[in-house]
């Protein structure tokens, strides 16, 4: 018969207590595996990382007869054919900034005007444009997506929006500079002109190309038929 043992008291609390203190406190006793910041010099130990898939490439759309790129591509030619308007004006007050000269004929009055000139135009263009154009086409264009604001947070503007808004800023600091000139605040210098039109002239040059470049044949197919193509109002 096996000889029977008292059972075990049960701890304190106390004492059950600084057992799992000094359980957890207890650094664990080294192995024979390498520290863990170690660096395994067998490439063969390393494990194999699984390539990521490749993204499948856009499916080859059949070539569009004359017609139909004709529809396609209409919201592209009209929209530079504005856009083209806009650099001509810019091109004649950057090229007088740059040759020290207004064009012949014209007065500094009318010189001043042509800034202000530009300046209505590219608002009036842009206002639409945010209003009426961008709205339709964001229905399933991604890239004419407009931020809304919601929970605190702001959605990100799409790039074309990006770049109105860093094109309304320097030009406003360009119309209140052409202003002050015209009132008499300020004596009007070409070298100072010539500043106030350099520090958004990139963007909104890029603006425009891009923004056609969006609304090219290649672009809108992926997104419209030709029946909605003729619909959009511009």
């Amino acid at each position: 018969m096996s000889e029977s043992h008292p059972a075990a008291e049960p701890c304190a609390p106390e004492q059950l207590q600084k057992q799992t203190e000094d359980a957890t406190t207890r650094e664990p006793a080294p192995g024979p595996g390498p520290a863990p910041d170690a660096t395994p010099s067998d490439p063969a130990a390393v494990p194999d990382v699984e390539p990521k898939p490749e993204p499948e490439p856009e499916a080859q759309l059949p070539p569009l007869t004359p017609e139909e790129f004709r529809v396609y591509n209409r919201l592209a030619d009209q929209m530079d054919y504005f856009h083209n308007h806009f650099r001509s004006i810019h091109s004649t007050l950057y090229q007088a900034c740059l040759s020290n000269r207004r064009p012949a004929g014209m007065s500094l009055k009318q010189f001043l005007d042509e800034g202000l000139r530009l300046v209505r135009y590219l608002e009036a263009h842009h206002s639409i444009e945010e209003s009426h154009l961008y709205p339709l086409l964001a229905r399933k264009m991604p890239q004419f997506k407009q931020g809304k604001k919601g929970k605190g947070k702001k959605e990100e503007e799409c790039e074309l929006l990006r770049q109105h808004q860093l094109i309304h800023e320097g030009m406003d600091e360009f119309e209140d500079y052409i202003r002050r000139c015209k009132k008499g605040e300020v004596e009007f210098e070409m070298g100072v002109m010539k500043e106030k039109m350099e520090g958004w002239e990139g963007v909104l040059m890029k603006h425009l190309d891009d923004e056609v470049a969006e609304l090219g044949a290649e672009t809108m197919r992926r997104y419209w038929s030709l029946e909605e193509m003729r619909r959009i109002p511009i």
